[in-house]
């Protein structure tokens, strides 16, 4: 099966990343959520097709320290876990 997702603007407000490190936040982002959808455990409705003008991940917790790889691979099971799955 193929999955086609576009993310046009993730917003981080408020987690302690530069500039520097948005790249590497968004490789965690797509290399997580690449691997969770490979997994599986979509709901019947998502496996249907269709699209989502928005999604809300809701609150996600942040640990002190936490590496651009780990906020990435947060932020790509919130939202993952904001599509129902």
């Amino acid at each position: 099966m193929t999955y086609r997702i576009q993310i046009e603007r993730l917003v981080l407000d408020g987690l302690p990343v530069s500039r520097a490190q948005g790249p590497l936040v968004q490789a965690a982002v797509e290399a997580e959520l690449s691997r969770l959808f490979t997994a599986g455990n979509l709901s019947p409705e998502l496996l249907s097709g269709g699209a989502l003008p928005s999604l809300s991940a809701g609150a996600m917790p942040v640990a002190v320290g936490d590496t651009p790889s780990a906020l990435g691979q947060r932020i790509a099971r919130a939202v993952y876990g904001g599509l129902g799955a």
